[in-house]
């Protein structure tokens, strides 16, 4: 039975006996518009360990800013949804993937709505370095496109303005596209930041799902490395929860 129900533009995934807590979720670049497949291992795990997970789908844009804003709005609806039904209130812990950290981070609250954020492969390149072709055709088109706001903007506004103290920043060791370094500094040049650094073995798509290929093609095609690397994450997330 498909536990997952969609809700406006997110999909939710709340556990059969008690909440234990709640995950507000945004994935990386284009994983993220089928966060309940692409993720599924990762998210569904987190739900067996009693979590509510509310995953909000997307299609990236250049404003991240604007999308942080709606990225926000739809989890916070849902998280109203879940209290109401439950008749009780949560501080969801804010998790994300790639791109989806930097829209939790650019939260209109500046996170002080949340227990805390796990970032996970945090990713901050420019425009035509995420989108290849950009370089290539912006100035035969005669234009400029860069992301708002771009990297360095956004390292300038996480130290300024980013209000949570309590982060944990997780880096994948073969991970080309990650820039966790970056964002550890900035986050450690706050006043009284509490922030935790931790580097494990995978790769940018370590906490897609495992999952996928064995749900099309059956128990054969599952990778049971990317598994057990997903169930320590899994492990990490939860203690440090």
């Amino acid at each position: 039975m498909n536990r997952w129900q969609r809700r406006e533009q997110c999909w939710c995934l709340w556990p059969t006996d008690s909440v234990r807590g709640l995950v507000d979720f945004i994935g990386g670049s284009y994983l993220a518009t089928s966060p309940q497949i692409s993720y599924r291992r990762l998210l569904e795990w987190l739900a067996d360990e009693g979590y509510a997970v509310h995953a909000w789908s997307y299609v990236p844009g250049f404003d991240h800013q604007l999308q942080a804003r709606e990225g926000w709005q739809q989890l916070r609806q849902c998280r109203r949804l879940l209290e109401e039904r439950l008749n009780n209130s949560f501080m969801p812990l804010r998790l994300g993937h790639s791109l989806g950290c930097k829209l939790h981070l650019l939260a209109p609250d500046d996170g002080r709505g949340c227990s805390g954020l796990a970032a996970l492969s945090f990713n901050n390149f420019k425009a035509d370095r995420s989108i290849p072709l950009l370089g290539t055709l912006a100035p035969k088109l005669g234009v400029v496109t860069e992301f708002s706001p771009g990297p360095t903007e956004t390292l300038n506004m996480i130290e300024r303005f980013y209000r949570q103290d309590r982060n944990l920043v997780v880096r994948f060791g073969d991970d080309a596209l990650d820039q966790s370094d970056d964002l550890i500094q900035a986050l450690q040049r706050r006043p009284g930041d509490q922030s935790r650094f931790v580097q494990t073995s995978g790769d940018h798509l370590t906490p897609a799902s495992a999952g996928l290929r064995q749900g099309l093609l059956g128990d054969w095609a599952d990778d049971p490395s990317r598994s057990r690397r997903i169930r320590r994450l899994v492990d990490l997330l939860v203690a440090w929860a």
